[in-house]
């Protein structure tokens, strides 16, 4: 979700639902680890592994028009994108014996279903089909990290929020101050570039936005339905 959007959700939730404490909790580091400290700052092209040019983003098929856009549908089209996903999955994870293999999401609209349900109703359901690439992919041994255009003053509430709706967290990645004044886009691949100086290799990038699936540093991009960004 893109920082204008965020700023004026967090206006509403704190002013309609109390959650200025939540909100003002010490944002913490821009990258978490469940098991290792934050990676070093990204390095260039050259460093620990090789950019990759990504394939076309795999989109599903058509998409209505966003004003046609109801639940079960939007269901029905993140569906067509990842029943392809799984088994590119299933097939490069088999493959990468001895690799340090990573998968990045998006979260808004690609990991929580953030437009379909109040933000002061937490924790936000998640999207089902992307929870269960998650899973599968750390069942395999595959970090899964998160990278999203949420400001850091909501980290720990975004964090609990993954957490306690089953997602596993090898690190997750949120806009700092120095952040926000760069393109989402630009941000972003920077956190995948970081990922990847670490050692990572980053077999997967599932996002909904265009900014979320430009840039590089991944194998292959999955895209999900935005519908012309009335999804964000």
């Amino acid at each position: 979700m893109h920082g204008r959007k965020w700023t004026t959700r967090i206006a509403v939730s704190v002013a309609g639902a109390g959650l200025l404490t939540a909100a003002s909790v010490a944002a913490g580091p821009a990258m978490a680890s469940t098991d290792a400290p934050a990676p070093a700052k990204a390095r260039t092209a050259s460093g620990t592994s090789a950019a990759v040019t990504p394939e076309k983003p795999h989109t599903g098929a058509a998409h209505p028009a966003a004003d046609d856009v109801d639940y079960d549908t939007w269901r029905s089209d993140v569906s067509k994108v990842t029943d392809e996903a799984r088994p590119y999955l299933e097939k490069r994870i088999s493959q990468g014996d001895g690799e340090k293999m990573a998968v990045v999401f998006d979260i808004d609209n690609t990991t929580l279903e953030t437009h379909f349900h109040p933000i002061w109703e937490l924790p936000t359901p998640p999207v089902q089909q992307t929870l269960d690439l998650a899973r599968y992919a750390d069942s395999r041994g595959v970090a899964v990290y998160f990278v999203t255009a949420r400001p850091g003053i909501i980290y720990s509430l975004t964090k609990d929020n993954l957490e306690k709706v089953g997602y596993p967290i090898a690190g997750l990645y949120v806009r700092d101050l120095p952040d926000i004044f760069d393109e989402v886009s630009k941000y972003k691949t920077a956190k995948r570039a970081e990922i990847e100086a670490d050692g990572h290799t980053i077999i997967a990038n599932i996002g909904n936005t265009p900014t979320d699936v430009v840039g590089g540093h991944t194998e292959k991009n999955f895209k999900l339905p935005d519908y012309d960004g009335k999804l964000s």
